[in-house]
């Protein structure tokens, strides 16, 4: 990624989506004010509607306005809410051409501004309590869950290949050498720029997940790993099924440093690993090409708390912070980077104290008081 000179305003673009994506893109708007004041650099933010709601409730033809994917395209960097809604049937809103709505905004911008490498930071913080079997309990902590999952971002079963019909539906599952070389590649340097390796042994490790005993796409992926993995004699390198990764990741997480693997698996695996890190409320997913970036929480619309002052900000916040991060980086502005490192800490801090928290994470706080506790310890960190 060549780095640009600092600007003193960033173009960004916020997709609110639908249900809690709105709501919790209005406190990333609110952390970014903050920071823009503090640090002394400003952010013009162009919001656009999108997802399943604005499909429904305009003309039902597109899932976005004219003219969205070209403002994307020019922006340094884009956020985005979470999209997904339910018609008065009770089922996911889907387009006339099969797709769902808020496709364009999500897989749309992933494939069109070729951001191939989906970056899923997995670490569990300090104190943070998990609900297994709807009980809370400290199962997991920062000595032994500190991972990224790199999933390919644009194409495998995500290539919108395929058709539907009465007794038949195909999907295409689409794994090329390029797609598969760059993210695999990007996994060897994210585990060599980390450094510190698997929490369990120290090692800078790159696990390859896959179904190469079955599917010709994965073996491909696995013969591609093999080969760039020959450039990395630094980075231990290791393949693993993915159905025993499921639950070697839940039983043995401290082993695991980096993972790499296709769209589809991926998509799984780190929804499943989330739970390492307290759930969905947590995890952030980093949609990152050579010249564009998208970040998101992973949680989804989830309608039913919509209105409700029941989502958990975290993961929006979090991912405001690698927003900032990534930029900081592209544009070699220290500025951003601080604004990053407040975000981390606020949050990192705000778990080890215990509250304020959402119900998801063992508390009884409101998801405003949750980021106004974070965007005041931020503004306090960046005074």
């Amino acid at each position: 990624m060549p780095q640009l000179a600092p600007k003193s305003t960033y173009q960004l673009v916020a997709l609110p989506g639908d249900g809690i994506g709105i709501e919790v893109m209005a406190e990333a708007r609110a952390l970014l004010e903050l920071v823009s004041q503090r640090i002394g650099t400003s952010f013009e933010v162009d919001e656009i509607e999108c997802g399943g709601k604005y499909y429904l409730e305009h003309g039902r033809t597109r899932d976005w306005p004219e003219g969205a994917e070209e403002k994307c395209r020019a922006a340094d960097a884009i956020l985005l809410g979470a999209v997904g809604w339910s018609g008065p049937d009770g089922a996911p809103v889907m387009m006339a051409n099969g797709k769902m709505a808020g496709w364009s905004p999500v897989i749309g911008n992933r494939t069109h501004l070729d951001l191939y490498a989906n970056v899923r930071p997995i670490k569990c913080l300090k104190g943070m309590k998990h609900g297994i079997s709807g009980k809370f309990s400290t199962v997991w902590g920062p000595e032994n869950v500190d991972m990224v999952i790199i999933r390919e971002g644009t194409e495998g079963l995500y290539s919108g290949i395929g058709e539907l019909g009465i007794d038949k539906a195909t999907d295409l599952r689409v794994i090329t050498r390029r797609a598969s070389e760059r993210v695999i590649r990007a996994a060897f340097e994210l585990s060599r720029a980390r450094g510190h390796g698997a929490p369990g042994d120290g090692k800078k490790r790159v696990t390859c997940i896959a179904k190469h005993n079955v599917l010709q796409g994965c073996r491909l992926f696995v013969s591609v790993f093999k080969e760039i993995a020959k450039d990395y004699p630094d980075v231990e390198a290791e393949l693993a099924i993915v159905d025993a990764f499921a639950m070697f990741v839940l039983t043995q997480p401290e082993r695991y440093d980096v993972c790499v693997t296709t769209n589809m698996f991926g998509d799984i695996v780190t929804d499943l690993g989330s739970v390492l890190q307290g759930g969905m409320g947590m995890a952030v997913g980093c949609n990152v090409g050579d010249n564009h970036a998208m970040f998101e929480p992973i949680h989804g619309s989830a309608p039913p708390l919509a209105g409700k002052d029941k989502a958990n900000p975290m993961a929006m916040m979090l991912a405001t912070g690698e927003t900032l991060g990534w930029l900081g980086a592209r544009y070699g502005d220290e500025r951003l980077t601080r604004g990053k490192r407040a975000i981390d800490v606020a949050v990192t801090e705000l778990v080890a104290a215990g509250a304020p928290l959402t119900s998801d994470i063992g508390g009884s706080a409101g998801s405003k008081e949750v980021a106004a506790a974070i965007r005041t310890a931020v503004g306090n960190a960046l005074q």
